[in-house]
């Protein structure tokens, strides 16, 4: 008799350490660094003091550092589900890693410097800075979208909900990517263009969007994982995510209907 085909073990919150592959462990333990990055400029935020809001604050290496951290020990865990060669997937996720860290790295720097860290071309080495977060920016379009189309090419496995989830997670973080992206190209026209202040001042309407609009390829995914520990039929779990997705859909329609009655 022929062997029966393995099914493969796909990654959950409970054993995405203990069965974790080296380059999934390694993915874990950075976006875990880089949350803790974000937590401790938070104890900096309070001692030092400064501004909230502003190019020049301890809140970018604090919400940078959680989500970067954040965002990248999710896509790892989600993107288990895919249908994807394991090779592929690997290399895309050590890439997103290292520009994960690249991306913190910088706007950190910065931050200790003193200086804003996008937009701002004052210096050569700023300049290179702020070209190198851009790039970076650039190169997580890529690499996300590539999971995304990975995700619609086929249907992702796991529980029942879990493709609904994967998918609308994916396609809300297009939004973010999208909305990450006119923010940078607008500030940089108004930078060539000699409106330093105003390029910082026009991310400001886009940011509510850009952040809503990040998480919800951790918060989707985990909801449909967390109900397929529930005693509820499969149908109510369904319309469980199916509703979730619906109002995390609203919320960044919202968002982004604010942010075109605001930008200038």
């Amino acid at each position: 008799m022929p062997s029966p085909v393995k099914t493969p073990i796909r990654k959950t919150p409970s054993n995405a350490l203990t069965g974790a592959r080296p380059a999934e462990r390694l993915c874990h333990g950075t976006g875990a660094l880089l949350v803790l990055s974000g937590l401790a400029h938070l104890v900096v935020l309070a001692v030092d003091g400064g501004p909230w809001y502003g190019p020049v604050s301890w809140r970018k290496p604090v919400t940078f550092g959680l989500s970067f951290g954040l965002t990248l020990i999710a896509v790892t865990w989600v993107t288990s589900y895919l249908r994807i060669g394991e090779r592929l997937r690997t290399v895309l996720l050590l890439v997103f890693a290292a520009d994960c860290v690249v991306e913190v790295g910088g706007i950190t720097l910065q931050a200790w410097r003193g200086v804003p860290s996008h937009l701002d071309m004052e210096t050569p080495f700023d300049t290179a800075v702020s070209m190198a977060l851009a790039v970076g920016g650039g190169v997580l379009v890529v690499l996300l979208a590539v999971f995304a189309v990975a995700s619609f090419r086929r249907r992702p496995a796991g529980p029942v909900g879990m493709a609904l989830a994967v998918r609308s997670g994916f396609a809300i973080l297009m939004v973010a990517l999208a909305s990450g992206a006119a923010m940078v190209a607008r500030g940089v026209v108004l930078v060539r263009t000699g409106h330093q202040q105003a390029a910082y001042d026009s991310t400001a309407p886009l940011k509510p969007l850009h952040g809503v609009s990040l998480h919800a390829v951790l918060v989707l995914p985990a909801l449909a994982w967390l109900l397929s520990h529930t005693s509820w039929s499969e149908q109510r779990r369904c319309r469980v995510v199916a509703a979730a997705v619906c109002c995390y859909a609203a919320a960044v329609g919202a968002a982004g209907v604010w942010a075109v009655l605001t930008y200038r």
